[in-house]
């Protein structure tokens, strides 16, 4: 099964941003009620079977624990008694019960963060079989017709199977979700191999001596932003002023977050040109964007681009893994000893051992493409020119 997604901006009617609005507002009040008793529940049960807290317990009448099947059955009859809830989209609401689901599952099996209350909410789903695009309108539940700008055409065969609807600083966009009944194999490792090595002071270098010099996405309109805030602490908060200085502030955040996507899709597809494997370091991202360059490396979008990246590697049939990132700038990749551990300071890799001198990240790299190799037991094959880049080059 092939799975795309497709963004687009709409045009909606005054009539229709009445109606996503008011959607995003019943939607939100659902996540929240819904967080509240599963919250509730979990602090009931804090504490041990056999002992009580010191300073004191929360004790609640008992109640079965609220999943998904549990709270959408309360959503049913909740709506014959509220009119604000009988007001929203039933399909809407009912997908944020399924995204909160998600969000509890994933807090569980991936170890992210407790789900949080929202004070607004951004999007909804819809989900239907008769979504379906004519010219340049959408035909969704909810809205009914819907203009949009059709950036790009729908491949041909592709089903819709889901809608999201997204409200940003700039206006209404809408993901559409498609599907194709085919099977698609995963690429095997194959061709040419390059090992990436992820870094501060340059954003990536290759095992061909190829850097990448860190982009600065934030910092050009951290100046303005600045400007604009300290603007909008002397305006009254609610105000008429006081909101449309606040739009602006989010439509420069915006603009940044569009300009990382698309830089990191570009080089991504760089990367990818006439290469048969990649390897990267398997790195947790969250936590080094707490230490002490964690402005720099959020600029960066580290964790970003390597999904990225491996989504790109996917659909140009790229063979794409992780490694073992330890020690990965401590072992020469000529001779393989153990050099020790650098200061950040020191830029040159020098082995004490074979004489072996090169750049510390490009060193990096190789060792991770060598450990690649070593897991998938494939030699490198060497190539003349790799995707039209050579030396320090960076993606406009």
């Amino acid at each position: 099964m092939l799975n795309l997604t497709y963004n687009y901006k709409i045009k909606p009617t005054k009539q229709q941003i009445e109606k996503i609005e008011h959607n995003l507002n019943v939607c939100r009040s659902v996540w929240n009620y819904a967080l509240a008793e599963r919250k509730l529940w979990y602090n009931s049960r804090s504490c041990r079977i056999n002992s009580c807290s010191i300073t004191s317990e929360y004790i609640v009448p008992p109640f079965e624990y609220p999943n998904y099947h549990i709270q959408s059955s309360n959503l049913t009859k909740a709506k014959k008694t509220y009119p604000f809830l009988k007001s929203g989209n039933a399909q809407a609401m009912q997908q944020t019960l399924r995204k909160l689901h998600r969000a509890f599952n994933d807090m569980k099996s991936k170890g992210y963060g407790f789900p949080r209350f929202k004070k607004k909410m951004k999007s909804f789903n819809l989900v239907s079989n008769k979504i379906e695009v004519e010219g340049n309108q959408i035909r969704m539940p909810l809205l009914k017709q819907v203009r949009f700008i059709k950036s790009r055409e729908i491949p041909k065969g592709f089903q819709i199977k889901q809608v999201q609807v997204i409200k940003k600083a700039s206006g209404y966009y809408v993901n559409l979700a498609l599907e194709l009944d085919v099977d698609i194999p995963t690429p095997a490792p194959h061709g040419h191999a390059v090992g990436l090595d992820v870094g501060i002071k340059s954003m990536l270098a290759t095992s061909e001596g190829l850097t990448i010099e860190r982009p600065q996405f934030l910092d050009r309109v951290l100046r303005k932003i600045g400007l604009l805030q300290r603007k909008l602490r002397n305006k009254k908060k609610g105000s008429g002023k006081y909101l449309k200085l606040q739009k602006r502030i989010a439509k420069l955040y915006e603009k940044v977050a569009n300009q990382r996507k698309d830089y990191h899709f570009k080089l991504a597809h760089q990367l990818c040109a006439d290469t048969g494997m990649i390897f990267v370091e398997d790195i947790n991202f969250t936590a080094w964007s707490k230490g002490m360059f964690s402005k720099q490396s959020l600029d960066m979008g580290l964790g970003q681009f390597i999904t990225t990246l491996e989504y790109v590697c996917s659909q140009t049939d790229t063979y794409f893994a992780k490694v073992d990132k330890d020690y990965t700038s401590q072992v020469c990749p000529n001779c393989g000893v153990h050099t020790g551990k650098k200061d950040l300071n020191q830029r040159l890799h020098v082995c004490p051992e074979c004489g072996y001198q090169q750049d510390r990240d490009v060193a990096a790299a190789e060792v991770v493409l060598k450990r690649g190799l070593t897991a998938v037991g494939t030699p490198v094959v060497k190539q003349p020119s790799y995707g039209g880049l050579s030396g320090a080059t960076t993606v406009a």
